[in-house]
């Protein structure tokens, strides 16, 4: 089963993202962070994860967004705010589409949520720093298998699952 770290707006935590980076790095196939971790791009802390800009980051080294391939489907990473992530999904999706991605991952609006809309499945996987529609810091952790069923888990800093935000659909 393949499995993503995705993670989004640390900003300016280095012990966090190096922790989470130490607990899943050879545990996963891909790590990602979708921006404004407000850290150099070079930095040792973001080195190992697939990182784009956020609203927050200076450095120009940072792409605003990834159109990469991870054991087999294609993931379009960007921060969001540059779609309207805060108003609807639209934008981001159909720029997705342009790149031929199924899975979206964001962050921006540091609400932790799995949407899936058509065949693509939309990540943002909350904030492990100031998270908003709840109280508890979130990343995420995207598995799927070779018959297209995807689950996504989100967890605190600490390891501990926030389950009811737990979520699993198939995409054809």
């Amino acid at each position: 089963m393949a499995k993503v770290l995705i993670i989004s707006d640390s900003h300016g935590w280095l012990k966090e993202v190096e922790l989470l980076k130490q607990r899943y790095e050879g545990k996963v196939d891909e790590m990602i962070h979708c921006g404004d971790s407000e850290l150099d791009y070079n930095q040792v802390e973001m080195q190992g994860y697939q990182r784009v800009a956020g609203n927050c980051d200076y450095d120009s080294d940072y792409p605003d967004e990834l159109a990469i391939t991870i054991a087999g489907e294609k993931f379009f990473i960007a921060h969001g705010h540059m779609h309207h992530v805060k108003m609807n999904l639209t934008p981001i999706t159909y720029r997705a589409s342009e790149v031929g991605a199924k899975i979206i991952c964001h962050g921006h609006s540091h609400l932790a949520a799995v949407t899936k809309v058509g065949d693509q499945l939309v990540i943002n996987p909350g904030s492990i720093r100031m998270p908003r529609g709840r109280r508890e810091e979130t990343y995420a952790i995207l598995e799927w298998d070779e018959k297209q069923n995807y689950h996504v888990h989100f967890y605190r800093l600490n390891g501990d699952e926030v389950k009811d935000l737990a979520y699993h659909t198939t995409l054809a």
